[in-house]
């Protein structure tokens, strides 16, 4: 699956796709407008994964300050919120394994 597959499958399907790691989940979940329930994901993970994508829900909801705290935990530089679907691109082709 590609970053662009599972933005398109957040708009169309109803729940994320069968068997996706949390990482996947909450990326999904993000693209599909449901903050709550990727938050909820986010901050169970407990790896520089699941900071990277917390701090990119707390750039959503406006929380900068938090944001920042959490890309430096993710050891990611802090984006502003003019990057917010650049950055989310970014994390999907990492966790894909589509990095550049």
């Amino acid at each position: 699956m590609t970053a662009a597959e599972l933005k398109a499958s957040a708009t169309r399907d109803p729940e994320p796709p069968a068997g996706a790691s949390d990482a996947v989940r909450a990326l999904w979940l993000t693209a599909a407008d449901r903050w709550e329930d990727a938050h909820n994901v986010a901050q169970d993970m407990h790896t520089t994964m699941g900071s990277w994508i917390h701090a990119l829900l707390h750039l959503i909801e406006g929380d900068v300050g938090n944001a920042g705290y959490w890309f430096s935990r993710a050891g990611k530089p802090a984006v502003g919120r003019g990057k917010i679907d650049e950055e989310w691109l970014k994390i999907a082709e990492a966790v894909l394994g589509q990095g550049k």
